[in-house]
């Protein structure tokens, strides 16, 4: 009884990649019934948009003079170096 090596490796490999491809379906069937699941149970909520207050306006006004102040540093003193 002689066996020929290369058809049972070619056998194995196909076992092997076979278990692999089914373990993969089910994984992903098993992901996707979970999904739809919290879905069901848990929905996203829309989200809610605020106005911008005026503290931030304000905030923003502070910004634009410090690079308006840092803008004129850089400049006065590229005056004076030169």
């Amino acid at each position: 009884m002689e066996v020929n090596l290369i058809t049972e490796a070619l056998k194995f490999m196909v076992l092997g990649m076979g278990v692999v491809f089914i373990f993969l379906y089910v994984m992903i069937l098993s992901v996707k019934l979970q999904a739809r699941i919290i879905g069901k149970y848990f929905p996203d909520k829309a989200p809610v948009v605020t106005p911008p207050s005026s503290a931030s306006r304000t905030g923003n006004t502070d910004q634009q003079a410090h690079v308006a102040a840092v803008i004129a540093a850089v400049t006065e003193f590229r005056k004076n170096k030169s």
